[in-house]
């Protein structure tokens, strides 16, 4: 196995995780894509994402990886970017 293995699975996770946001939120993909440090909520972000779209993301984290978000400030800055997400679930996934 190679060094490398963990980012390409990270990497992977992360692209998965783009297009989970976008089906539980229905919206389409932003033109070029989303990176994996750009804003997801409020007047910055370019999906526009609001408290319902949260809600629904993370009914979907809790469904596909069995990780829960409670409101809290965790849940909030995990929610802000896709790495952010991406090492909050990894780190408490079932």
């Amino acid at each position: 196995m190679s060094a490398d293995q963990p980012e390409i699975k990270m990497a992977e996770f992360k692209i998965e995780l783009k297009a989970m946001i976008l089906y539980a939120a229905e919206k389409d993909q932003p033109e070029g894509g989303i990176s994996d440090d750009e804003i997801l909520f409020g007047p910055e972000s370019r999906l526009m994402l609001d408290s319902l779209d949260a809600l629904q993301i993370s009914m979907e984290i809790q469904k596909r990886y069995g990780v829960r978000l409670p409101d809290s400030k965790d849940t909030r800055r995990a929610l802000s970017s896709i790495s952010n997400l991406a090492e909050y679930i990894s780190t408490r996934r079932k």
